[in-house]
């Protein structure tokens, strides 16, 4: 967008008027049959790819219980150069493992909440009567 249009829509807002704005010149299309009618957002979609990826939390806890239970009797590693390489591998990638199973998590509800906000955002951006049930009758 051009400087000078973003100026005009700013002077019209502020004058109390409306202002109409077209974005990648993709025609505005209420009647569904241009691009604009052709995306859609469903809220379950992005509910159910947040609980999944909330739920790889569990999988991951229970790979790092695995890799504890795969490490006793290290003990001290002092004099043994191969020991102390594997504890120190050990305790970068259970560092790492345990930062992704809480990445999961936090990206999980991200996503769950963008469903929502998107939802939210398509009703808002609905011209007035577009997409409600119409009662059907003469």
């Amino acid at each position: 967008m051009a400087w000078d249009e973003w100026e005009r829509l700013k002077a019209d807002v502020a004058a109390g008027g409306s202002s109409h704005m077209q974005l990648n010149h993709v025609p505005m299309d209420p009647g569904g049959s241009g691009a604009s009618g052709k995306l859609k957002s469903h809220k379950k979609t992005w509910t159910k790819a947040g609980e999944d990826t909330k739920g790889l939390r569990d999988a991951i806890g229970k790979a790092l219980g695995k890799l504890d239970d795969g490490q006793p009797g290290l003990g001290d590693t002092a004099g043994c150069l191969s020991a102390a390489a594997q504890q120190e591998l050990y305790e970068s990638w259970k560092k790492y493992v345990g930062d992704v199973k809480q990445r999961a998590g936090e990206l999980g509800g991200v996503m769950e909440r963008s469903g929502h906000d998107e939802r939210r955002l398509d009703r808002a951006a609905r011209p007035h009567g577009y997409g409600r049930s119409r009662p059907h009758g003469p």
